[in-house]
């Protein structure tokens, strides 16, 4: 699976691994496994510096649809988002409509800049 994550009840914190083609289905997958976990509320650290995002408009809207619903009926941790320089459009969108929710978030170059930033904000 392209996209790899791990959910720290511990630390309250999902850590999520994009390498090679990223699909609708697969982010779903993470959204759902997020929400089985109840851990929407944690912060999450996005590393998309090794991923492609390789969905139609169709599918960026229908994620972005079914994230704003869920931000309206819980709680949205903290967002570091590390994006590679390429495919800007397609993250941008996607980054738009996670900033909808009323949560701190960041747009990083450098996983380390990223992991800091999130490391320093309260659980």
């Amino acid at each position: 699976m392209p996209l790899h994550w791990t959910i720290d009840p511990q630390d309250k914190l999902i850590t999520a691994v994009a390498e090679g083609d990223i699909t609708r289905g697969d982010f779903e997958a993470f959204l759902n496994a997020s929400k089985a976990a109840g851990a929407q509320h944690y912060r999450k650290l996005f590393d998309g510096t090794r991923g492609t995002l390789r969905m139609a408009s169709e599918d960026i809207m229908a994620l972005g649809a079914r994230m704003r619903a869920s931000h309206e009926t819980a709680t949205m941790g903290a967002l570091a988002a590390v994006v590679p320089d390429g495919d800007s459009e397609a993250i941008s969108r996607v980054l738009g409509m996670l900033a909808a929710a009323d949560r701190p978030m960041r747009v990083f170059r450098q996983v380390a800049t990223a992991r800091k930033w999130i490391a320093g904000l309260p659980r």
